[in-house]
């Protein structure tokens, strides 16, 4: 069946990359955890107790596919890198099983969430959304897919990221607090997933500030590498 007529031009469906196959990975949506690795949250001034996980959104379109230099954002003089493990959902629905979330995940990929810190933390402050923070163009740089079919699904894996050669955030996969399954369980409570969505896991200690020029590589050992500029 042919699409109807639109009055404007249709935006552009996001289409990331998947590593080995010419095969493009739809994006629907784009969900975020929030201080998911102790001490990250720790670092943020915040108790990593086990408390429900909490989530925000970015836009599917603020992904960044690999080979893309990052436009360091207006507005801000304070941009933090965050490294994260990164899921892309082939099946979804709601109220999941943790038993069962596994099955949901077509491949995982490292990005990095980009954080206008210090919009975030004026917003903090006065109780609003983080979008401003979190939603901005080209804020999520991700690497290509890599189906799960090929590695598994990793609970555990050096998770790192280097500015201008030097190692600053340096985790495991296994010290998140709340584990992929689980992420997916919480997250299918609140929201119906389907296919297409995209899940940023949380980051590990290390966050910190970009400047312009520099050099970002970051990566999940055995899944994914990306390396980013700031310009």
């Amino acid at each position: 069946m042919p699409h109807p007529a639109t009055v404007i031009p249709r935006p552009a469906p996001v289409l990331l990359p998947v590593e080995g196959s010419d095969e493009r990975f739809p994006v629907r949506r784009v969900y975020c955890v929030g201080r998911n690795y102790a001490d990250h949250a720790i670092e943020m001034g915040h108790d990593p107790s086990r408390e429900p996980p909490f989530f925000f959104q970015k836009n599917a379109d603020n992904l960044l596919p690999a080979g893309n230099a990052f436009p360091y954002p207006p507005l801000s003089t304070d941009v933090h890198y965050e490294v994260e493990c990164v899921l892309a959902l082939k099946s979804g629905g709601a109220n999941i099983e943790a038993a069962q979330a596994l099955d949901c995940i077509y491949g995982y990929a490292v990005g990095i969430d980009f954080t206008r810190r210090d919009l975030q933390g004026e917003a903090k402050k006065l109780g609003r959304p983080w979008e401003l923070a979190k939603a901005f163009e080209h804020s999520a740089p991700v690497s290509a897919i890599v189906p799960a079919s090929r590695i598994g699904h990793p609970g555990a894996g050096r998770i790192w990221l280097e500015q201008n050669g030097k190692r600053v955030q340096d985790g495991d996969l296994n010290q998140m607090i709340w584990k992929v399954p689980e992420i997916i369980a919480e997250l299918s409570k609140l929201f119906v997933l389907a296919p297409g969505d995209v899940i940023m896991t949380g980051t590990p200690a290390g966050v910190g500030a970009v400047a312009h020029g520099d050099r970002i590589t970051c990566g999940i050992d055995g899944v994914a590498a990306l390396s980013v500029e700031v310009i």
